[in-house]
């Protein structure tokens, strides 16, 4: 259950993610009231709502706020209809790249994330161009130091497909999307504590970018996660600092 090291190069990215997100407020709300529609509003069964209600929490988004946009997604109140769409694309060195959207005008959006593509030397490509790359799973990271036999043994226990130890330490465990949650609270009340929980696109195999490559896959990533419409980006590139 060894692996290679990614407890850095995870934190970096989420790191620059949340330091520019000044409208992280914005992708919350978009991502409560789609799952509101599509789950319902009670967030007891709907893993989806609950998870999205977690990172508000930890966001410090108010209650009012959260609850309007559970209204509006479950049909209490009116607003705009997004809906979720998938672009695929070739950053740097054929690194592969999935952007996750909700948008209310598809026009804007695929104009929006191609024109990024092009302007930072990448491309935009075809559904199914790199998603059989990833799998899409559930991931919980712990820092460096948290016991692996604990975690071994509760991750196990509740369904985890795999924990695997990073070089550096980290311990990552991996799952089904399904078990995502419960998998996630019983490392919870086991008195283990995630640095990072969610459900992803985790690559099959990571490509290593450094120098001029690694600078330019992230000026891409950036401006892909800097559009109002994208959600989430996912690449196989692996940079560490830039």
């Amino acid at each position: 259950m060894a692996g290679h090291s990614k407890w850095a190069n995870i934190q970096h990215r989420k790191g620059r993610q949340d330091a520019k997100r000044g409208k992280l407020f914005t992708r919350l709300i978009r991502e409560i009231t789609v799952a509101a529609r599509i789950g319902g509003g009670d967030s007891d069964t709907n893993p989806r709502l609950r998870l999205a209600m977690d990172k508000a929490s930890e966001a410090n988004m108010p209650k009012d706020t959260v609850q309007r946009a559970i209204a509006r997604g479950a049909g209490g109140l009116e607003g705009a209809h997004y809906e979720e769409i998938r672009y695929e694309g070739y950053g740097i060195a054929g690194a592969a790249i999935i952007v996750d959207c909700m948008t209310d005008n598809r026009t804007r959006t695929v104009a929006e994330v191609r024109h990024a593509f092009s302007k930072f030397g990448g491309n935009l490509g075809t559904d199914g161009s790199v998603a059989f790359q990833f799998r899409h799973c559930g991931q919980i990271l712990f820092a460096p130091g948290t016991s692996e036999e604990k975690v071994i043994e509760v991750a196990l226990d509740s369904g985890a497909d795999d924990v695997i130890r990073g070089d550096d330490d980290s311990i990552e465990v991996v799952c089904e999307p399904g078990l995502f949650e419960p998998l996630r609270r019983a490392l919870d009340k086991a008195g283990l504590k995630s640095e990072i929980a969610a459900i992803v696109m985790k690559p099959d195999n990571e490509i290593a970018l450094e120098g001029d490559d690694a600078e330019k896959m992230q000026k891409l990533l950036d401006a892909l996660e800097g559009l109002d419409d994208v959600q989430e980006v996912y690449t196989n590139a692996s940079m560490g600092e830039t």
